[in-house]
């Protein structure tokens, strides 16, 4: 059996070919993305910029995405808050992302056989699943924050489950999650003045969900959309 490559990226990057490409962004759009399919959302559709995303809106399409540091876009549905998405049903909808980081990493990651998206909360899941599959050999993580903790954080995590180099996961992943809740991105949730940041999207964001799904991207035509893939740990 061939080693697997790993490889670990922060921001976007000109990728060779990979087998795998694995996007993160923990704080939130990936977390966002996760619970969106908790609550039954059919497909999620990756946007570059506003224009796009308002083209794709209709009566069952909702708009979520941030600019400028974290901030809701004027005139979308919701903001990039896990917290607002998994308080609403979401079946037979779709959801169009646009956010900074982890939807513009992602639409320059596409050059791979598997392309995924996961937040932390969905990290473990992903990880055992892309165990599962045959002839990776090549792995890109990117996490997807230029210089944040918090994604890397989560990418050597997933690194350390894909090549079972870890003692024990329980303290794995609280080292993982002491990272994330003291990352520079996180202090904004941590501030009570702060409004526009909610210290329950933080809570959701380091919660191992052990989701029975991936969420994997699809490219048809120009496209590019998120999928959930049934997985069962």
């Amino acid at each position: 059996m061939l080693k697997k490559q790993i490889t670990l990226y922060q921001g976007k990057q000109a990728l060779a070919y990979a087998d795998v490409n694995i996007i993160i962004d923990v704080l939130r759009a990936f977390t966002v993305s996760d619970y969106a399919f908790q609550q039954g959302v059919e497909r999620i559709i990756l946007a570059s910029n506003e224009n796009e995303a308002f083209q794709l809106r209709d009566e069952n399409t909702y708009l979520s995405g941030e600019k400028n540091g974290g901030y809701q876009i004027p005139n979308f549905d919701y903001g990039n808050s896990p917290y607002a998405l998994s308080m609403i049903s979401l079946h037979d909808k779709q959801l169009v992302q646009k956010t900074t980081n982890g939807v513009a990493v992602t639409l320059t990651s596409l050059n791979a056989q598997h392309v995924f998206v996961t937040g932390y909360s969905n990290a473990y899941t992903t990880a055992k699943y892309i165990s599962t599959l045959k002839q990776c050999q090549k792995i890109n993580i990117i996490a997807s924050h230029p210089t944040g903790d918090e994604d890397l954080a989560c990418a050597e995590y997933i690194k350390a489950i894909l090549l079972n180099q870890y003692d024990q996961r329980q303290h794995l992943e609280e080292v993982t999650v002491y990272r994330i809740l003291n990352s520079e991105a996180a202090q904004k949730f941590h501030d009570p003045k702060n409004t526009k940041f909610s210290i329950l999207d933080l809570g959701l964001c380091i919660i191992n969900t052990r989701n029975n799904f991936v969420m994997k991207v699809k490219q048809k035509k120009l496209l590019i959309t998120i999928k959930k893939r049934l997985f069962k740990l």
